[in-house]
């Protein structure tokens, strides 16, 4: 499948790069610090989302501030070794014009910094928790990442793994390619679903990317 768009937006993990194994590794060791029961963590959406809206699922409006500052230390000090590449993300971003894409990630600054350096990572363009005051589902991260990139929502195209990143990216107005790296290709619902990056080519054009997708 062939779609031209003028700016590209990336989810980070699960869809540039994996932190898979940190990301649980460290939110298990938060829930033990925080008396959350497995049951009670087991019901709460982890992927895609940000960790103020996770805690505020979880505990008292009172500790929310003291539990994400935690959350972040955790996943900071996790980064060395914690994050990889997922396929076909470097041979595509080196593809891209830096002022075409940007990386629009439900972790805070810090957090998203920290993990995109540890592989190589440099976006120009950078949206995170810190930017916003509604993650996803809401459209609100990639309509600012739309507007920081000065191009028309209905223009871009929205790379994801997770549903609630789908979601906002379809009530952003923007065509999305879903990839099933986190989830199975039943829960993704999009214009176009791929296994990963390894099966999507671009071509930088005078008037924006022409993406190919292999299925």
């Amino acid at each position: 499948m062939k779609i031209h768009a003028e700016a590209l937006l990336f989810d980070n993990d699960g869809t540039l790069i994996s932190s898979l194994e940190s990301v649980q590794r460290c939110w298990t060791r938060w829930a033990q610090e925080y008396g959350i029961t497995a049951e009670d963590f087991a019901r709460v959406e982890l992927h895609g989302r940000p960790a103020a809206e996770i805690a505020a699922d979880l505990l008292p409006a009172d500790v929310v501030p003291e539990a994400v500052a935690r959350i972040e230390q955790l996943e900071v000090d996790d980064v060395p070794g914690g994050v990889v590449l997922l396929p076909g993300t470097a041979e595509l971003l080196a593809q891209l014009p830096a002022d075409r894409w940007a990386v629009v990630t439900s972790a805070s600054r810090r957090l998203a910094e920290a993990r995109l350096e540890e592989v190589g990572i440099r976006p120009k363009n950078l949206i995170t928790a810190d930017d916003i005051t509604r993650g996803k589902p809401d459209p609100e991260p990639f309509l600012l990442g739309a507007r920081r990139l000065g191009v028309d929502p209905a223009r871009c195209v929205v790379f994801e793994d997770a549903p609630a990143g789908l979601t906002a990216g379809r009530a952003a107005g923007m065509r999305t390619v879903a990839l099933a790296t986190t989830h199975e290709v039943t829960e993704l619902l999009a214009d176009v679903v791929v296994h990963d990056l390894s099966a999507v080519s671009v071509q930088a054009t005078a008037s924006g990317v022409e993406i190919v997708t292999a299925g």
